[in-house]
């Protein structure tokens, strides 16, 4: 009898066991509610320009994305404000040409700040690069659109001019020990940004067109963090400032490259040829 009520007892649960689980779905529908988020596009960014007087005008997307940002009809405003933790100052490093935006679907809600980086009297090198930090202060216009909350962090690059183009022989030290020689070319690709180029095949094989990319500023250079070679996810990034002997024309560079199983940091010194 006992065998025969315990045997009931499993029927029983196995039964009910699906119309448990079903009751714990959550319905296909919900997926498609809650609210869409307004904001920059980015949480983080650089700008450069020579402190040479000019002011340099830049744009910082904002838009909106959601569950339901592609049924929204009304205009979005957002409003925009620096947040008192910004090292950079308004007047003497920049200034928001326009602090509030309308996105509207006509242009799928993507919109840009205008900020205009300020040179005038800044004298380079400074000893660090000042940051401004923007916040969405509210987003109207929609009951379906909040904002998200996010700031950006914008860090001023005031750089001196440089002309580092050319070829070099280079000989890396890594934190390993080993010790590699080749030839780069080194390519100016934006205001004191620069990329380094392998000449001939990289041993294993890498994007032949893609280094890393490099920034100066007064013959401080910084790798800034990004992809191995524009190519795989192992993060490349300074782990200390880099220098430039203007005397014998030498580059130096410290940078690391995270592996899943530890960094490897890494020493590069780039001879002109």
């Amino acid at each position: 009898m006992k065998r025969i009520y315990l045997l009931l007892l499993i029927i029983f649960g196995i039964v009910s066991l699906p119309s448990c689980l079903v009751e714990d779905e959550v319905p296909a529908g919900d997926n498609d509610k809650g609210p869409n988020l307004a904001g920059f596009e980015k949480t983080r960014t650089t700008l450069a320009g020579i402190a040479d007087g000019t002011a340099y005008d830049f744009d910082i997307k904002v838009n909106v994305i959601g569950p339901t940002s592609m049924d929204l009809t009304n205009d979005v405003t957002l409003s925009i404000e620096a947040d008192p933790a910004s090292t950079a100052i308004e007047g003497t490093h920049y200034q928001i040409d326009n602090p509030t935006v309308t996105l509207t679907s006509d242009n799928n809600y993507l919109g840009f700040i205008g900020l205009t980086m300020l040179t005038e009297g800044v004298e380079t090198p400074l000893e660090e690069a000042p940051v401004l930090i923007l916040n969405v202060k509210s987003a109207t216009g929609d009951e379906n659109v909040i904002n998200n909350g996010k700031p950006i962090e914008i860090t001023f690059n005031f750089a001196c001019f440089s002309s580092f183009e050319g070829e070099y022989s280079v000989v890396t030290t890594s934190s390993s020990g080993t010790v590699r020689e080749w030839q780069e070319t080194i390519t100016k690709i934006g205001t004191e940004e620069y990329l380094t180029q392998r000449v001939g095949t990289w041993n294993p094989p890498l994007n032949p067109d893609y280094g890393f990319v490099f920034t100066n500023a007064c013959n401080v250079l910084t790798v800034p963090n990004q992809g191995l070679a524009d190519m795989y996810s192992n993060d490349v990034y300074s782990h200390s400032a880099g220098s430039y002997d203007p005397e014998t024309g030498v580059i130096t560079i410290y940078y690391t490259i995270w592996f899943e199983a530890g960094d490897n940091t890494y020493t590069a010194v780039y001879t002109p040829l």
